[in-house]
């Protein structure tokens, strides 16, 4: 266990992924699926509330980064028509599972509900930008999503008091962005198309 004084260090990790991503999605290198990170933000808020709710300390830092950054990068999505993932029926397919992961949390009013329902549902709008990652990771920034998953640990290692609402959130945003990482920096999803390919 770290000092939770590192958990201070998480904005800069993120502003420079952040960055990173926006600027290359500006330029059109990048091209973000707008479903996964409109969702994103959205989810992480919600947690981000929950989380408020249920007496979570400084981790909640990370929480409100994991809508912050999304929200932005959604944003900046408009600002070049090139950088956009065109939306197709798994997009809308995760998008309406999420959403009623949303209204389930509604309907319950539990923090620790709005918790777990709300990491199902952003597991569920990851799948767009985890397919496009796995078949076209040249479309994506891996900066960002590395340094989310830094993040996470950091903010996994000054958790004094192990509970699902102070711990769950992190835990899933550590791996999948572990996943993301590999499919897009190290281009798993190629290489296992590639070994299929070969058999």
């Amino acid at each position: 266990m770290i000092s939770q004084n590192f958990i201070f260090l998480i904005p800069f990790i993120h502003i420079w992924g952040q960055v990173s991503y926006i600027l290359t999605t500006v330029r059109g290198k990048t091209k973000p699926n707008r479903v996964s990170w409109f969702l994103w933000a959205v989810i992480a808020f919600i947690i981000f509330s929950a989380q408020i709710d249920e007496g979570v300390g400084v981790q909640v830092i990370l929480t409100f980064l994991a809508g912050f950054g999304p929200l932005m990068v959604f944003l900046a999505s408009f600002a070049n028509k090139k950088a956009y993932w065109k939306i197709s029926n798994l997009d809308i397919v995760c998008g309406v599972l999420s959403v009623l992961a949303i209204i389930l949390w509604l309907a319950t009013g539990s923090g620790l509900y709005a918790i777990g329902l709300c990491i199902i549902a952003d597991l569920l709008a990851s799948i767009p930008t985890i397919a496009k990652s796995f078949n076209f990771p040249e479309s994506e920034n891996f900066v960002i999503f590395r340094n989310a998953m830094i993040g996470a640990v950091i903010t996994l290692l000054t958790i004094n008091e192990w509970t699902f609402a102070v711990s769950a959130f992190a835990i899933y945003i550590a791996l999948i962005n572990l996943l993301l990482v590999l499919l897009i920096k190290f281009k798993f999803g190629l290489l296992i198309k590639n070994k299929l390919a070969t058999r």
